[in-house]
């Protein structure tokens, strides 16, 4: 499993707002001055967490994108996977398993458990967790 550029600056642009104050909004060049990112590649990813309910956003003056829930109610999984799709580790394990082979593969059970180990951890990490840990400066992600 690789996150791409988009899951990585999906997390970046949540924790850039939830350093904000939770009644006001975040002008999507400033969200991109500070991120050092294209502000025409954010707002792609912007349009994807908007559609999903995860931030809302407001045009014109004044305007800009700020999170609609509490940071404590946002895991990484939730973010990463709706850029990423999937997080699993193998390709037999996107969607229904449909591989010939499944029911005699040794190998199978690893992933498996890695897939669950993957997911099950990327969802006990919050925004808030992320703060708390010194997280919200955007390094590593």
């Amino acid at each position: 499993m690789l996150v791409s550029t988009k899951g990585r600056y999906a997390l970046r642009v949540m924790l850039e707002l939830a350093q904000r104050p939770a009644d006001s909004y975040t002008p999507l060049p400033v969200i991109a001055e500070r991120q050092s990112v294209s502000e025409k590649y954010l707002e792609s990813i912007v349009v994807l967490l908007s559609r999903a309910g995860l931030v809302e956003g407001v045009r014109g003056k004044g305007g800009g994108y700020r999170l609609s829930r509490e940071l404590k109610d946002y895991s990484v999984g939730e973010i990463v996977r709706l850029t990423e799709g999937s997080l699993a580790p193998v390709s037999c394990l996107e969607g229904e398993n449909t591989c010939p082979r499944a029911d005699k593969c040794l190998s199978l059970p690893v992933w498996e458990k890695l897939d669950t180990l993957i997911n099950d951890y990327l969802d006990s990490v919050s925004l808030a967790d992320l703060l708390a840990e010194g997280g919200g400066n955007g390094c590593g992600i």
